[in-house]
């Protein structure tokens, strides 16, 4: 509002009651309702402006916790007896936090799990078939003299191309997924380059081995053998 926070402070602005404000100070910009929501501005007013029967302390020690809210309990009895307190450190209240976040996580790395072994399969399955179609071709090219790793690529060439068909499709969907991703898991970063250049560079890898397998069967067996297959 005010450009810069030497010229907020001690400046004045209205509330929607219309009551004039004047700013006192300015923190760094936080989140109240989701860690993954982007930080909304806030505004924090006087106790006695806006009075509530709750208030919060927050402790930093380097002292055991237990020990620590021991010594804040008994500190809080010497001021009021009645006073109710709930004492929890910061790492439990962040678990329950991040629980929903945490079990996203799981839940969607479960299934791509299951999505790359679906991916194996099928494309083990597709380069078996490829390599199964092109036997008779194959145990020509090998009678007659073809070196086996210009076999190999020929075998493996058609694969090879879908696979990369396939993965820039992929990436493509999974860039736009990325931003879905970014509501659902914490500090889950949309278009993160290591984690697409990843999950890219294995499933290359996983596809390359499915198909090589296939591949490299064919090309063990006897040429003869190749030929006389039907």
């Amino acid at each position: 509002m005010f450009g810069s926070v030497a010229g907020a402070v001690g400046r004045y602005y209205k509330i929607q009651d219309g009551t004039r404000v004047q700013v006192v100070g300015v923190v760094e910009d936080g989140k109240y309702l989701s860690v993954t929501e982007d930080r909304p501005p806030a505004m924090f007013l006087p106790f006695l402006r806006s009075p509530s029967s709750q208030a919060w302390l927050v402790v930093r020690s380097t002292r055991d916790p237990q020990q620590l809210a021991a010594a804040i309990r008994g500190r809080l009895r010497e001021l009021d007896a009645g006073l109710p307190a709930d004492i929890d450190t910061w790492n439990n209240l962040l678990d329950v936090v991040l629980f929903p976040s945490r079990v996203a996580t799981m839940a969607l790395g479960v299934l791509g799990m299951m999505g790359a072994m679906l991916s194996i399969t099928g494309i083990f399955g597709m380069a078996a078939y490829s390599v199964s179609k092109r036997r008779r071709e194959l145990g020509i090219r090998l009678a007659l003299g073809a070196d086996g790793k210009e076999v190999l690529q020929a075998a493996l060439g058609r694969a090879v191309k879908l696979l990369a068909l396939g993965s820039a499709f992929g990436l493509l969907l999974g860039v736009l997924a990325t931003r879905v991703l970014a509501f659902i898991v914490y500090q889950a970063t949309p278009r993160d380059p290591v984690v697409l250049a990843g999950v890219v560079v294995a499933m290359a890898l996983l596809g390359l081995l499915a198909t090589w397998i296939p591949a490299q069967r064919a090309l063990s067996v006897d040429p003869a053998i190749l030929l006389r297959d039907e």
